[in-house]
């Protein structure tokens, strides 16, 4: 495990940002502005970073650009920020199998999504995230979405790996049940990380008593998801509501069509990145780029 400001304390908190692939108008990998994105990311005051989860696309890149997008940021982080690694699947042997074959020595987690499309139980996630987090060389974060993988991590399933595989050592939490949430923060133990995995929901979940986010917004407002989260910490509920509303219709609008393509259309705004995403995802409409653009404007950024 790497030694550094969130391991050291023995628990992940804060916000990560889940980086996205900026892609070229030729489709190819933007790798400058990939280092201008993890630039104002670090200046924002990020607390960690998360490469290749589903903000970078990660499903449409091939192993070769896999490769030179983190060879990028471990370049340009060069040791300041904790690095997360997404690497999940629905086949479990094959999870393993990759485990094995990647390089880890840079990253201090992992990010597994629950498997998708099988739809496996409740016995069966238990027994997958057991083996990931028994067999990670690294700290194992479980990502629970079940809008996307059409399975629901239960909170009796996720303490019950918690405690048998102390491995794992938090959730990425986007199912948006507020009482599983309750039932997570209040149940596992107490070295275990409740991380946000939608953005809108990340003071909601504060207030229960989680621990951070890991962010697409912060992508694009880095400054004001860490200001959510940390006054937050912080204790300082009155300023990091009034920073939640501020901010809650972008959060909003940057999902409402899909992610990436939300927080691309807004990085395109402000002229970081194109507005390239890879089939099968597609370019917000016109209609909401132009709602994008005029909330980022009357952020005054």
């Amino acid at each position: 495990m790497k030694d550094n400001k969130n391991t050291k304390t023995g628990k992940l908190s804060g916000v990560g940002v889940a980086l996205i692939t900026p892609f070229r108008k030729n489709g190819q990998v933007d790798f400058t502005s990939l280092e201008a994105i993890v630039h104002r990311c670090i200046d924002g005051g990020v607390d960690f970073l998360v490469l290749l989860g589903t903000t970078a696309e990660a499903p449409v890149l091939t192993d070769r650009e896999k490769v030179a997008v983190c060879e990028t940021v471990i370049s340009f982080n060069n040791g300041r920020l904790p690095l997360v690694l997404g690497l999940g699947g629905n086949d479990t042997r094959a999870v393993l199998e990759k485990i094995k074959e990647t390089q880890l020595d840079d990253f201090s987690y992992l990010l597994s999504v629950a498997p998708f499309y099988n739809k496996p139980g409740q016995k069966g996630l238990l027994e997958h995230f057991r083996l990931v987090a028994n067999n990670s060389p690294i700290p194992v974060i479980a990502y629970n979405i079940p809008s996307r993988t059409g399975v629901n991590i239960e909170a009796s399933t996720l303490v019950k790996i918690a405690e048998e595989a102390p491995n794992l050592v938090a959730v990425k939490e986007a199912s948006g049940n507020i009482a599983q949430i309750s039932d997570i923060i209040r149940s596992c133990p107490s070295n275990f990380s409740v991380l946000s995995g939608d953005d809108s929901m990340t003071f909601p979940l504060m207030c229960l008593g989680g621990d951070g986010v890991i962010s697409t917004t912060a992508n694009l407002l880095p400054k004001q998801m860490c200001n959510l989260v940390h006054l937050s910490q912080a204790g300082q509920w009155q300023e990091s509501r009034r920073v939640h509303y501020q901010i809650l219709n972008i959060m909003r609008l940057l999902f409402e069509q899909g992610n990436p393509a939300g927080v691309k259309a807004g990085l395109a705004s402000m002229k970081l990145c194109e507005n390239v995403l890879r089939l099968p995802l597609t370019k917000v409409n016109l209609d909401l780029y132009k709602r994008i653009e005029e909330k980022i404007s009357a952020l005054d950024l």
